[in-house]
């Protein structure tokens, strides 16, 4: 199911990019002033998993479909048949697709034909025919039947061909010295234009005549493709560019010598997935004609999950909100430069809002699940949807419950990390899915999961690679496991490293997840202990990675406070108070959620320890670190306990900010500046920013107050004064 799309209006909009391209309205067939009428760009739209390329490309098709021929081909997913001839590659494969898609009826235009594509892919696929295999011709006739049908309606017409041609070269005396391949493909071709083509039509074998070496002569230059073809390398290449260009000028001639108004806007052509070598393939050939000043009346919009392709070198390039009005591109020199590559942005908060809204519309979700979704998503749109999409169906199934409570309670739990866990239902014809699984099937198709997910816990190559060799030493049997997997990533366009290996938030935080709860262990989290023990001990003294501030991030994320309590309270008086808040941040960062059992909702119990509602008398000595303190030492103690709790939990981007639980955290922090021996501003000036940061939802800034992109960095792994070394 095609999901709602928000924040595209700058390519989907009355006046976007679409519509300046197409000459047309979305939806309707009223006409738009084009934006590069004579020669415009092929549109590429970059970003990586998730980022909405393909639901662009599928809602252009919906858009435009009724009113001008559309062709929407997934360049990843053009795989053989069962039984492929010789003459099938992806480009040959990929064709027969876009033009039958092409053909289809719109608004008062008749369905586009294709002979000249037809007679080019015939020939082709003829060059591994016998006599004594008609099998094999048969199946390859009728393989190419869609676009065959674009100039032969009749249903059986490839049946009687087979025979005609086969007999055609029993009874021809040909020279031994000739490729067969060619031969075949004459004599198929001539067979082909008597049986099926119109006088008219015939004519169109003459654009062969343009093949090098066919020397005008159209029925030579089919002859030739096909020796071409079978001859492989550059040949091949050579070959199936002209069988590209056969369907551009296909699509090109249907908007020749018509009356005018027949034929409103511009054909689309879709190509989804177009970095790989099938795209280039199909895009390459039109660029190629176009820098050489041939124009044509076809809309490209391709896709590419690599912002820094070679393919792109020359493009121009804009970010979506650049182009809502006007692309500013120019064609140059380089026949790349006939590319606009438009990188799709993230969605703004207000975008991921429409989208809840629409899930619940009764507004019975939490005020801020919304920007707490946007927080963890980073605005990615997959992420969004199926967020929002679960979010809808966890209120349904509340309100159908009838549980008797009000609405909005019923939707009081509903946190992101608690939506991870629902079902979505995707289609009718599959069971529903759990988000966590879907998003992480789609953002990393393919991979190694229980591999990733065991270095999504390290926090820079060096410590992936530590990962690797202790716990994945099976998989290392080809190399380091920990370089393969980075690589992986960063071909899939997938920031990694240096402050953690898996650097997107989203992505990390649904590996971690995955990592604590696979093995359904609950209370003991087998392997997501032992790979946190792991980097645990590395990062202690005499370890392979000493550094205190890492060491102590591990002990919080394995739910052992008290050493960080200590070490913060030790190091209170004596360092640069700066320094000190930023080990305070990195060792509660947002890489350190705390993992509550799936199913079980209620408050979340790092709330109480910072509001300072903890019976710590309850407690042993053992747990808090107060044993052997005296008055002041225990009160500072106790202080800092919460005040770190309260900096995990609203760091934590599973869950949403808790308004007590800021004002809790700035008047610890005014307190602490009231005792500090040399740092009292700077404290002052954290509990008035922090809290700003926290409700503006960004990450806490450093030093606080500082101006930046995303508000200051989530961690550092830099070397501070008497902490220790860094983590490479």
């Amino acid at each position: 199911m095609d999901r709602e799309l928000y924040g595209r209006e700058a390519i989907l909009g009355a006046d976007g990019l679409a519509a300046r391209l197409t000459g047309l309205a979305p939806y309707g067939s009223a006409r738009v002033a084009y934006e590069h009428r004579d020669d415009p760009p092929v549109a590429v739209l970059t970003g990586g998993r998730g980022m909405g390329k393909t639901a662009v490309l599928k809602q252009l098709r919906r858009l435009y479909r009724e009113v001008t021929p559309v062709a929407l081909v997934d360049c990843e997913a053009v795989v053989p048949p069962a039984d492929p001839g010789p003459g099938w590659t992806p480009v040959t494969g990929a064709l027969p697709e876009l033009a039958a898609q092409l053909t289809a009826r719109v608004r008062a235009a008749r369905p586009v034909p294709f002979p000249r594509l037809s007679l080019g892919l015939v020939a082709v696929a003829s060059i591994s025919w016998t006599r004594e295999d008609e099998t094999r011709a048969q199946r390859d006739l009728q393989a190419l039947g869609p676009v065959l049908a674009t100039v032969d309606t009749r249903g059986d017409a490839a049946t009687g061909w087979v025979t005609k041609v086969l007999t055609k070269l029993a009874a021809g005396a040909f020279d031994a010295v000739a490729p067969l391949a060619g031969l075949v493909a004459e004599a198929t071709v001539e067979t082909v234009l008597e049986e099926s083509f119109g006088r008219f039509q015939r004519r169109t074998a003459d654009w062969y005549g343009s093949y090098p070496h066919a020397g005008g002569n159209g029925r030579i230059g089919l002859r030739q493709l096909a020796v071409d073809f079978e001859r492989g390398g550059d040949l091949r290449r050579r070959a199936e560019d002209h069988l590209v260009l056969a369907l551009v000028t296909d699509l090109v001639r249907a908007y020749e010598g018509l009356a005018r108004g027949a034929r409103r806007g511009r054909p689309v052509l879709l190509l989804d997935n177009a970095h790989t070598e099938l795209g280039r393939r199909l895009v390459e050939p039109l660029l190629r004609r176009r820098a050489a000043g041939v124009r044509d009346r076809i809309a490209v919009f391709a896709t590419s999950r690599t912002h820094d392709h070679e393919g792109l070198s020359h493009a121009t390039r804009r970010r979506l909100p650049e182009v809502a009005h006007g692309s500013h591109w120019a064609r140059g020199s380089e026949v790349t430069s006939g590319i606009l590559a438009v990188e799709l942005t993230a969605l703004a908060p207000a975008d991921v809002q429409a989208a809840f809204d629409r899930q619940d519309p009764a507004g019975r979700a939490p005020a801020g699940l919304a920007r707490g979704v946007h927080r963890l998503t980073r605005g990615r749109p997959l992420g969004v949807a199926l967020l929002a999409q679960a979010t809808g169906e966890a209120l349904a199934r509340a309100a159908g419950a009838g549980t008797g409570r009000p609405d909005r309670a019923a939707g009081a739990d509903l946190v992101p990390g608690a939506l991870l866990d629902h079902t979505v239902e995707l289609r009718e014809d599959r069971p529903p899915v759990r988000v966590a699984d879907e998003l992480l099937a789609r953002l990393v198709p393919g991979q190694q999961l229980d591999m990733l997910c065991v270095l999504a816990a390290a926090h820079g190559e060096e410590s992936a690679r530590l990962l690797a060799t202790a716990r994945l030493r099976d998989r290392s049997l080809e190399g380091d496991v920990a370089l393969r997997v980075r690589d992986a990533l960063r071909a899939q366009g997938w920031p990694v490293g240096p402050e953690f290996f898996v650097s997107d938030p989203l992505l990390r935080a649904l590996l971690l997840h995955r990592l604590r709860f696979q093995d359904d262990d609950h209370p003991y989290y087998a392997v997501w202990r032992a790979v946190h023990e792991t980097l645990r001990t590395a990062y202690a003294p005499g370890g392979r990675l000493p550094s205190v501030r890492h060491r102590l991030h591990q002990e919080l994320v394995l739910g052992r406070t008290r050493d960080c309590v200590t070490h913060l309270r030790e190091r209170f008086a004596d360092a640069e108070v700066t320094d000190w808040l930023d080990s305070l941040r990195f060792i509660a960062s947002a890489s350190a959620p705390y993992l509550r059992t799936p199913g079980r909702p209620g408050p979340d119990p790092r709330r109480a320890v910072a509001l300072g509602r903890e019976a710590t008398d309850t407690l042993p000595d053992g747990e808090t670190g107060l044993a052997g303190l005296g008055e002041r030492a225990v009160e500072l103690q106790l202080r800092l306990r919460r005040l770190l709790h309260a900096v995990w939990l609203l760091s934590d981007p599973l869950v949403l900010p808790d308004d007590e639980v800021v004002e809790k955290m700035a008047h610890e922090l005014r307190q602490l500046s009231g005792v500090h021996p040399s740092g009292n501003s700077v404290l002052w000036d954290a509990a008035t920013h922090w809290p700003r940061d926290i409700r503006a939802w960004r990450p806490l800034s450093m030093p606080p107050g500082a101006t930046g992109g995303a508000g200051g960095r989530t961690g550092t792994s830099g070397t501070r004064r008497g902490e220790g070394g860094s983590d490479a």
